[in-house]
């Protein structure tokens, strides 16, 4: 059968507004799909809902529909997104009242199942992570939009892929490509340089958005459409895989990729080929993003400028610990971050941040007493003090957790166009996930001189988050650094790189296929990133700190 193009217009719900018309006439596509959906998104739209029950959906979407529908319909392509969120049948309503006002004839089906909610008393939102045999159902029957709600990223392009080559839910070695293929494209321009360690190889001031070709044996040619900006080759494939993920399987809940079996081959200019990948029956349950509020929580950044910032931070400290001492927060948090420099040209590099964060599920314990212990101090404590921005009062914060419920309890429906309803079965097989064991190290380099030098001239790194845990991936883009990288970066070197991971839990994965490590640091986001737990609250810099970290690095390597 012919080769499935699938495109991405959005890796989040804010993304570049222009993409989809971008994708539309920038080239070929058979399929375009949109990812809107994230951990912090999904909170976001439970906040929504709450002022208006017929939100929940990513309004952006719509308007973005507004100028491009005609044109996918002219051109064939048909848009699949989980741009539904919170209420799926909502947005797919509006997508035909849209349809209906600019005359043109689509098909516009929806996802539902998702939601768990009402199994999780005191969440603001539930929902299970679905598979794609809820968008093959509906692409099967003739659907031209197809609007989720909480699919896994990668379902959809798993969807198309399986309605396009009639893929059986057992065929999981073509699934796990396509879910290999779809965790690429997922991040939109992650894969065409953004975001990317060695962003000087190309220009990426304006990355173009990524496409796959798709085989009918599951493997794939990642590559973007021509003339767009960014680039894609091995590195910047190798970073989205490592993006987000753990150790050699991947659980979705159709199949469980094998990352450890994937092999990635240039193809040309900007084309990259994924192929080899091997799948495996999925676990037995799906996983379930459950938001709650948290409680309440502010802020108060403090400068310091010139000398004696230590005395001034402990002034500071002492004087607002006597303050909040009458009505103490259930958590206090003080981080004092060094951006000051010695004989400073300007001010701003001559000062310090003195930040203080404290939570307490009582609103008016972080509001009044908090800020106005901190305006007090105005004419009272350190010389030269101020505050970045006047305090507020106490912001409610969200706190994600992940639950699991068996496949079989998830009532997953395709809901067509023509309101015909068509349940999508669980899987029929399943299988535990268990860790792989650990594959053998390359042979280490020779001994030979070495250099004191950051870790980042030798290897590239993307990390991200899940939940409260961080995924930091680290990568060589030569064997001879893929020798070197596997024997020095231990659990040890890196803890003693990242001290703010000492005392969590360190499990690293080792993935010879892609020359890489993957450190999965637990804990260290805290509730996740509604909770704002540290100063990074995503992680999506800690690739980039631990590149920055200097060790001993041979000479023959730079």
């Amino acid at each position: 059968m012919t080769v499935l193009r699938v495109g991405n217009a959005s890796g989040f719900y804010g993304d570049r507004f222009d993409a989809l018309r971008e994708m539309l006439t920038g080239g070929d596509l058979d399929v375009l799909t949109g990812d809107y959906l994230a951990e912090l998104t999904m909170l976001i739209l439970a906040r929504d809902r709450l002022k208006d029950p017929a939100a929940g959906y990513a309004r952006t979407f719509l308007r973005q529909l507004e100028d491009t529908l005609g044109l996918a319909h002219e051109r064939g392509v048909r848009i699949v997104t989980n741009a539904g969120g919170l209420n799926p049948a909502g947005l797919a309503d509006a997508v035909r009242a849209l349809a209906d006002r600019l005359g043109i004839p689509v098909r516009v089906a929806h996802v539902e199942g998702d939601d768990r909610t009402a199994a999780h008393p005191g969440s603001l939102a539930a929902h299970a992570y679905l598979g794609g045999f809820g968008v093959t159902a509906c692409l099967r029957e003739g659907a031209d939009v197809v609007v989720t709600g909480r699919v896994t990223d990668a379902a959809l392009v798993t969807g198309p892929a399986a309605a396009h080559f009639g893929w059986a839910p057992t065929e999981y070695d073509r699934l796990a490509g396509a879910v290999v293929a779809g965790h690429v494209l997922e991040c939109g321009t992650q894969a065409t340089g953004g975001n990317y360690a060695f962003f000087r190889d190309g220009d990426v001031r304006r990355p173009g958005f990524p496409l796959a070709e798709i085989h009918a044996d599951g493997s794939a040619v990642i590559t973007k459409h021509p003339g767009t900006g960014g680039f894609v080759d091995i590195g910047t494939v190798t970073a989205q895989l490592l993006y987000e993920t753990a150790g050699g399987r991947y659980a979705g809940p159709d199949v469980t990729a094998r990352l450890d079996t994937v092999r990635l081959d240039r193809d040309g200019p900007d084309r990259v080929r994924i192929e080899g990948v091997r799948g495996e029956a999925p676990p037995p349950a799906l996983k379930v993003g459950v938001n709650r509020l948290g409680g309440f929580r502010n802020e108060v950044v403090f400068v310091l400028t010139g000398l004696d910032i230590e005395a001034k931070a402990a002034l500071v400290r002492q004087q607002m610990g006597e303050a909040l001492a009458k009505s103490p927060p259930s958590e206090v948090r003080w981080e004092l971050v060094r951006t000051d420099r010695a004989d400073a040209a300007t001010e701003e590099t001559a000062s310090a941040l003195l930040r203080l964060v404290v939570r307490d599920p009582d609103q008016a314990v972080v509001g009044r007493p908090l800020t106005a212990a901190a305006v007090e101090l105005a004419l009272a404590s350190c010389p030269g003090f101020h505050v970045t921005e006047p305090p507020g009062k106490g912001t409610p914060y969200g706190v994600f957790e992940a639950a699991y419920v068996p496949q079989g309890e998830v009532e997953q429906v395709a809901v067509l166009h023509d309101g015909r309803r068509i349940a999508v079965a669980a899987p029929r097989d399943s299988r535990p996930l268990r860790p792989l064991d650990e594959p053998p190290l390359p042979e280490p380099l020779p001994p030979g001189p070495v250099r004191r030098a950051p870790l980042g001239l030798v290897a590239g790194a993307r990390s991200g988050d899940k939940g409260g845990d961080a995924n930091v991936g680290v990568w060589s883009r030569t064997d001879e650094g893929w020798r070197w990288l596997a024997h020095t970066l231990t659990v040890d070197a890196f803890r003693r790189l990242l001290p703010e991971t000492d005392g969590l839990a360190v499990v690293r994965h080792t993935l010879p296929n892609l020359r890489a490590l993957n450190f999965v640091v637990e804990g260290i986001l805290g509730a996740g990133v509604a909770a704002r737990h540290r100063f990074d609250p995503q992680g999506k810099a800690l690739g980039e700190w631990l590149r920055s970290r200097h060790l001993d690095i041979p000479e023959a390597l730079l």
